[in-house]
Order: C-alpha cells, then structure tokens, then sequence
C-alpha cells in the first residue's frame, strides 16, 4: 500500500496532533513497542512541536512485558476517538493473552472504522479478532506456521511489515521503525522521516518490499545455487515431503551427488537435514497452537502418530505430548527455532 503524503504542512497543523494508542497485551515485547513510539518522539523533537501523540490502553491498570518491566496505562477498553491508531503490541504467549475482551474491543473499533495495527504477535489479535480475513498480513517468522495453519483467510507474506487498507502488520523487532518512518513520511514529508531516521542512527530504511528472514545461503553460511534450491524445496513441501531422489532429479543431480552436497556442506544426509525441518516445524506448532498432536504430525508429513513421537522423542528427548504441556508452566521458556 502507498500512503499519500498530505500535500501541506498547513494542512496537518489543522488536523491537529495524530494520536495512537498501543494497546498492551500481557508479555509484550518491548523492542517493538519501543520502535514503534521512539519515532513518534523523535519526529516531536525534530519537527519543534507536538505533531503526534500517544497513550497507552489495555486491561487493567498496567501491564509487564516479556523483559519484567512495568508500564502504567492512560486507558482501559473503552471507545477510542475516529481519529485514532489502535496499534497492538504483542509479545510470547500470545494465544493466552489474546482475551475474549481484547477480542470483542478490537472488532468494535473496527467496526468504527479506525486503523488497527498489530506489531510482531500483535496480528494474531487482529486475526482472531477477524480484522484481516481477505488481507496480506506478516509476523515474526517464528511464528509463521503456527499462524497459517489457524488463519487460512489471511494472505500471509513474509513481509517487514505491510499496510492493507487500514489494517497494518509488522514482522517484530525493529520492523516496527519501518512502519512508523513510513507514517512520518506519509504524514509530514520524506525529509522529516530521514531526519527521524538519522537520530534513531537507522542508516537502512526498509519497505513493506523487503523480507524479514535472511536468504538461504546466508542462513546455512553456504553459497551453493543447487544446494539452496533443494533446501527452499524442502521447506516448501513440509507436508508432503519430496523423496530425495525427486529432489535430485528436480535439480538435475543424481541421489548419491545430493548426498556428498550436504555430507560435504552441512555434515548430515539429505533425509537427516528433511527430517530435522520437519520436526522444528512440529514444535513450532505444538508450542503455537491448539492443534492437535495427530494433526501436527499429519501437517508435518508424519504418517502415523507413532512415528511422529518416535522420530519426535529421538531429536528433542521429550515426547509431543509432554511438549505441549511445558506450555503455560512457571519457568518455560519460549521456543527458539533456527536452521
């Protein structure tokens, strides 16, 4: 989406300050709030006077993020004016933290016609909430599976961030600042924002055009095209998973060349390197979601239950069912995934 700029200062002076209200859900993260907020300040600083504003709004009197830290909210879930941003600030856990309240708010200023955002986990709300049903959408990569498995309407991408109408997403993290530089420019000119940019020491201002996960090579440390291209098929064919002859052949090699590639590049068998993607996707949605153990392991190419748990319990020393029930418990730590 391209924002229209306003065609004069004049004119934004008149509207007056834009406000928007981060809506805090239980363990937010805090970098994606911060990168969402400390443009607005800056932008503030810059520009001499006061051309946005902002509060803080959810359940309760306050609310602690993911790193332990405390904030006092300006408001509960009550109407917000026109006018208003809603921008949600998700963080670990966030199935739990997204509330029927938290719903039922959502879908009622939507239904006002205010822009609604979610930042990192923050679109899971807004997906639960039915706010992005037929619209593009993104969210940390982590989160990904779990997401596309439950929210089938939602045109997923693996986008920084992406601006659908007046429903926003970013992917986590620092995207947050991408978004709100895109704001800034939008509302009062790209000079303000690469002003806002430079004080923030951002020398690399994303679009919603970039991605958020490192490519393939760079991700494995290995610059090999054939090597990539059967990788990138592998994670596309999680659920029916490609022999690895077919991959082979796909890339024009034979089975016992693919074989020394990865021997040579990763240090483990094509099968080996399949299956261990496989399962990190299991976890991925066992930590995620509610699906069931029997439908994780279908949708992560497992035949039987049985050999999903052996296979499950071989890699991780725990079985899926105990897995899905660290979740919740004092002292679990949320699952980091990497390749």
């Amino acid at each position: 989406m391209t924002l229209t700029p306003r065609k004069a200062t004049q004119t934004a002076k008149a509207q007056g300050p834009r406000r928007f209200v981060f809506l805090l859900l239980d363990k937010f993260t805090m970098i994606n709030f911060a990168g969402a907020i400390e443009p607005l300040r800056l932008a503030n600083h810059v520009a001499g006077e006061t051309i946005y504003t902002w509060a803080l709004a959810g359940e309760g009197s306050e609310k602690t993020c993911s790193n332990g830290a405390t904030f006092r909210l300006d408001l509960g879930l009550e109407e917000m004016e026109r006018e208003d941003t809603v921008l949600v600030c998700g963080g670990i856990d966030i199935q739990r933290t997204t509330t029927r309240a938290v719903v039922s708010w959502l879908r009622r200023e939507a239904r006002r016609g205010i822009t609604i955002g979610g930042l990192c986990t923050g679109a899971h709300a807004l997906a639960k909430a039915g706010l992005l049903d037929g619209k593009k959408a993104t969210i940390h990569w982590e989160n990904q599976d779990g997401f596309a498995e439950e929210f089938e309407d939602v045109r997923l991408t693996k986008s920084v961030f992406v601006m659908d109408g007046n429903r926003w997403t970013t992917a986590g993290g620092i995207s947050s600042i991408d978004l709100m530089l895109k704001i800034i420019a939008a509302d009062h000119g790209e000079d303000l924002a690469n002003t806002v940019a430079d004080q923030l020491i951002y020398s690399t201002i994303r679009t919603d055009q970039d991605t958020q996960r490192l490519s393939i090579p760079t991700r494995i440390g290995v610059r090999h095209p054939k090597l990539s291209q059967v990788i990138q098929m592998m994670e596309g064919n999680i659920e029916d998973p490609m022999s690895p002859a077919d991959l082979a052949e796909e890339v024009g090699m034979s089975t016992r060349q693919l074989e020394r590639l990865f021997r040579r590049y990763l240090n483990r068998s094509p099968k080996r390197y399949y299956m261990e993607l496989r399962l990190q996707k299991a976890r991925n949605l066992l930590m995620q979601t509610d699906m069931s153990v029997i439908n994780v392991a279908l949708a992560c190419g497992f035949a039987s239950p049985s050999h999903f748990s052996k296979c499950y319990r071989s890699h991780y020393n725990t079985t899926p069912y105990r897995e899905r029930g660290t979740q919740g418990m004092p002292g679990a730590m949320p699952v980091r995934l990497s390749i």
